[in-house]
């Protein structure tokens, strides 16, 4: 059994730009099909525009409110909603509210710098 402790985990700021604490992943826990991370943007910060070619990602968001873009159609989100983004699609997430946006990433198979590609 592996157990995370989210508080335990180090933060660091992945090649799209948001600073990330994995909650489970290849790095801390025996995953093979998946990962889980909490990611935090500070209020008017974003993501670099990127895809990913084999991972596919679910955001959920957990504080503040962000414009969610993908593949060039933006839209607003907010706490409680959850996005699909599918692999080879490009995105970004811009945190627009006066607080820092906070959300979970799971990404399917596990996320990986390799798998992130950039303008």
């Amino acid at each position: 059994m592996t157990i995370n402790q989210i508080n335990e985990q180090e933060s660091f700021i992945t090649a799209d730009g948001s600073t990330i604490r994995s909650i489970l992943d290849r790095s801390n826990a025996p995953v093979e099909k998946q990962s889980l991370a909490e990611a935090v943007l500070p209020p008017g910060g974003a993501t670099k525009r990127h895809w990913h070619n084999t991972s596919e990602e679910f955001y959920f968001i957990l504080q503040g409110t962000g414009t969610m873009e993908i593949d060039g159609v933006k839209q607003q989100v907010e706490v409680g909603d959850a996005i699909l983004i599918p692999n080879g699609h490009w995105h970004q997430i811009i945190a627009d509210s006066p607080s820092e946006l906070r959300f979970l990433c799971c990404c399917a198979p596990p996320y990986s710098d390799e798998d992130t590609f950039f303008d």
